[in-house]
């Protein structure tokens, strides 16, 4: 039977559908159903199992199709293949599942705030806390979804989060596991046939990053550049970017109270400008303080004892009067708060804005050696574009035992599945058109890499934020750093001029001198293996430290 057949017969059949239930119907429910409990202040404290308490890059599968396969960088370790029986068989599975539930919950929203883009949405799960995270996280379909590209190729999303796959059946066919099981989880698109199943994953990022996925794929194909950043406008209307990967502090720094946010995490450019992809943020919660990140501290936990506002955290350690314990990271350090954009006290909406002046590249380096704020020329840009640098500290991984340099293209490469080249030739043109001053600014570590030195200040990072938005570092005369290739203002306001040369942090000169080598070797030696026969602008190559 062929899967809408098989889709139309389980929504017609079932006992028990609620099709776009209300907000609060959504958040009794799921209270109701025990997938999360009231917090003291009203969130929704929810708890998944150990498997899903961050997302499975090896569990995350790509319909490989042979009218499409020359679209997708098959060498990516990102994107991993699955045959279209595989998938089907899944999918199959899923709708058997729901099937055979007391109750399923049906959304039909879209991603895209531009509707000219905007991308239809359903999702069918039978977990009512899913269904609230797409409430939270996905747009309400606009009055004039007809003028999208997308209008009549939507897309359907299954969800079945708590169930299991059966490992027999799927040996051979899923990875294998450390202990020589088979996997019983899969998280899979198919973007030929616009359909996607989340199964044994009760993680909401899964959710959210398989559609931030299909957005990046499809977009490109109608001219349009996606973006894995957050964005916010000024008084004055000037749009600003934000790019990095996860724990760069994108949301913290978006989130400014003198600036209205357009999002946190997902964008696209078209000729118009840039539109934000999701209606809430996804914020990460450790280490959460009211004082430092008072905007999302406000969103989530500054709420009226026992009001009912659908805020979702998400694995974070609460005590049994229901209060939040965010400085406990037993049960993961990725604990983290869903939470509609209407909940931030400044907010654009809708979240749509012209082309940016500003954008920032986000970098945590952990080894220490990359000034606080740096200046990007148009070639220099694009070459940390293309690297998206940022590190993996010790401890988050067996056997890492000082920080790893980690590469990850477009601030965003898992979830860029298209080959490098679509996504590498649309910014540099756009930056140069509107003429957008890049910095790049490293909100990792100062005075020594991680264990020895510092954490930048979130203090020091926005001013520094602010100094760039404000146009105060346009125009000073900059020094050249030989071995990076970027531009080091001289002074910036709110910032001790001494910590702006990341040397003068470090009473061992010569130790600093040996990291910062070590990691401009790191990028040569990866540039060489990501991009060697890619046929890159030389000018771009140029531009590459250790080069």
């Amino acid at each position: 039977m062929e899967f809408a057949e098989r889709l139309t017969q389980v929504l017609t059949q079932h006992p028990d559908i609620q099709s776009n239930p209300g907000r609060q119907e959504m958040i009794r429910q799921s209270v109701d159903n025990k997938e999360a409990l009231y917090s003291a202040n009203g969130a929704l404290a929810t708890w998944t199992p150990p498997e899903s308490t961050g997302r499975s890059p090896k569990d995350t599968y790509l319909v490989r199709h042979q009218e499409s396969e020359a679209d997708i960088d098959w060498d990516s370790p990102n994107n991993i293949p699955m045959e279209p029986d595989t998938f089907d068989m899944i999918m199959d599975d899923a709708l058997g599942a729901l099937a055979g539930k007391k109750r399923l919950y049906v959304t039909d929203r879209v991603l895209g705030a531009n509707s000219q883009y905007a991308l239809p949405v359903k999702t069918v799960t039978d977990c009512a806390l899913a269904a609230l995270f797409t409430d939270n996280m996905f747009r309400s379909v606009p009055q004039d979804i007809g003028r999208s590209v997308f209008a009549h190729r939507g897309f359907t999303l299954v969800a079945v989060p708590f169930d299991k796959l059966e490992r027999v059946k799927y040996e051979g066919r899923l990875r294998k596991l450390g202990d020589g099981k088979t996997s019983n989880m899969a998280v899979a698109m198919d973007f030929d046939r616009r359909r996607g199943v989340v199964f044994g994953s009760a993680y909401g990022g899964s959710v959210k990053k398989l559609m931030f996925t299909v957005m990046n794929y499809v977009l490109p194909a109608e001219g349009i550049l996606p973006l894995h950043c957050s964005s916010n406008e000024g008084p004055d209307g000037d749009i600003a970017l934000l790019l990095g990967l996860s724990g760069t502090g994108k949301t913290t720094l978006s989130a400014d109270p003198r600036r209205a946010l357009l999002g946190d995490d997902e964008h696209g450019w078209n000729e118009q400008g840039i539109a934000n992809f999701e209606n809430g943020c996804y914020a990460k919660l450790i280490n959460l303080r009211a004082e430092k990140e008072p905007e999302i501290w406000d969103a989530i936990l500054h709420q009226a004892s026992g009001l009912e506002h659908g805020a979702i955290v998400e694995n974070a350690m609460m005590y049994p009067d229901g209060r939040f314990d965010l400085d406990d990271e037993r049960l993961t350090p990725n604990s983290r708060g869903s939470y509609p954009l209407a909940f931030l006290s400044n907010i654009k909406d809708p979240p749509v804005g012209g082309h940016p002046r500003t954008i920032l590249f986000l970098t945590a380096d952990a080894n220490g050696v990359l000034p606080p704020v740096s200046k990007l020329l148009p070639e220099q840009a694009m070459l940390w574009f293309l690297m998206g640098y940022t590190s993996k500290l010790a401890g988050t991984e067996t056997g890492i035992v000082d920080p790893v340099s980690t590469f990850s293209r477009f601030f965003g490469e898992p979830f860029m599945p298209r080959n490098p080249s679509v996504y590498a030739s649309m910014p540099g043109e756009r930056m140069n058109r509107h003429q957008a001053q890049v910095y790049l600014v490293n909100t990792g570590w100062s005075g020594g890499p991680f264990g020895v030195g510092s954490r930048m200040d979130i203090d020091v990072t926005r001013a520094i934020v602010h100094a760039a938005l404000g146009g105060e570092l346009d125009d000073l005369e900059y020094r050249e750093d030989p071995l990076f290739h970027i531009l080091v203002p001289p002074t910036c306001p709110g910032v001790d001029r001494e910590i702006l040369d990341p040397r003068n942090t470090w009473e061992d000169k010569e130790a600093f001198d040996f990291r910062a080598r070590s990691l401009a070797d790191d990028f040569a030696t990866h540039f060489d293996k990501a991009y060697g026969n890619k046929g890159i602008d030389p000018a771009i190559v140029s531009q590459c430290p250790g080069k």
